[in-house]
């Protein structure tokens, strides 16, 4: 199997919305809206028993559906900024619900990145040309807004080796209590 990823998805008036802020910074690649998700946990690449091990254990992952809310503009990568993005706010159902995974990932043998989980939905990937100081210009010209969904499924995701990240494939979806 391919990269695998847990995320939620974005619906796609929220994703239209974001994709307004596109453009007007040099070295940025600009993902599609198509792509937007907000990763859970990063999996990566796995054989196939293993895969098929996860993807059934994540069906026993049981957590409220909840509200979440995209906000802020921000960076990653301070001095040398690698991407923008919007970011999601923590709250607690949306963290359990990351934590959870990443604990039954790490029982069933899957490595885990040791950083800290930081929620947010990547809008471009940036090229040496996106210094710091045109990146926090761009960011100090642009809101955010404020956007909110309800988050009433998770998905395990798979994506291809490519530049930019994409095209990313659901592989299975799990609802999440209290889903419509």
């Amino acid at each position: 199997m391919p990269r695998l990823f847990t995320a939620l998805e974005v619906p796609e008036t929220v994703g239209m919305a974001l994709s307004l802020l596109r453009g007007g910074l040099p070295g940025a690649r600009w993902i599609d809206v198509e792509n937007y998700h907000i990763t859970l946990c990063f999996i990566g690449d796995l054989d196939d028993a293993l895969a098929r091990d996860v993807a059934e254990a994540l069906d026993g992952v049981r957590r409220p559906a909840f509200e979440v809310t995209v906000a802020d503009l921000d960076a990653f990568g301070g001095a040398r900024p690698k991407a923008v993005y919007a970011a999601v706010a923590p709250v607690p159902a949306l963290m359990e619900l990351q934590a959870a995974q990443e604990r039954l990932l790490r029982r069933l043998g899957v490595p885990m990145e040791n950083r800290q989980y930081t929620p947010h939905v990547t809008l471009a990937r940036l090229r040496v040309e996106a210094t710091a100081r045109r990146t926090a210009d761009w960011l100090a010209l642009r809101g955010g807004g404020r956007h909110s969904f309800r988050a009433e499924r998770f998905v395990l995701m798979s994506s291809r080796d490519s530049v930019g990240g994409g095209p990313y494939i659901i592989e299975e979806a799990y609802d999440l209590q209290g889903a419509a």
